[in-house]
């Protein structure tokens, strides 16, 4: 039992840095070379439509707004996000994605998008749902633990 655990936490580990590293590859050899990881993840948690609170987005990437504060200063000086205060609060901070954000929102979306379509290959339709159901149960018993 011991070695199915150790295999299990061997593998887990090696697919998280596996996708880091491709993701890391991915940005760095593309059109947005000057974002890192970190930041498009930020762009992705303003999202693609609308606008999102300062504190929305720090509550979502878990960060605290002092961080958030910097990440956004950088993203709007290379162009990926605007800041607007609310006309009904002016205490509250808005933040959107420029059209230059949008794209690289949506080319990041479409590189996840193409790199689990390039898993799936190797898949049967069997495979898929047994592949799901454990992802499933995984995702939900660690938001359970973090919670």
């Amino acid at each position: 039992m011991k070695e199915k655990l150790l295999e299990i936490n061997r593998i887990l580990v090696e697919i998280y840095d596996d996708v880091t590293h491709i993701e890391e590859y991915s940005i760095k050899k593309g059109e947005f070379k000057d974002l890192s990881i970190t930041e498009i993840h930020t762009i992705e948690a303003v999202g693609l439509y609308g606008s999102r609170t300062m504190s929305e987005i720090a509550s979502k990437l878990d960060i605290t707004m002092g961080t958030l504060t910097t990440a956004i200063d950088k993203l709007i000086k290379k162009g990926y996000v605007e800041r607007s205060r609310s006309q009904v609060d002016r205490r509250i901070v808005n933040v959107s994605l420029t059209n230059r954000g949008k794209l690289a929102y949506r080319i990041h979306e479409k590189f996840h998008m193409d790199m689990v379509k390039e898993i799936m290959n190797d898949f049967s339709i069997d495979e898929e749902e047994v592949l799901l159901s454990a992802l499933r149960k995984l995702n939900k018993h660690l938001k359970d633990i973090y919670k």
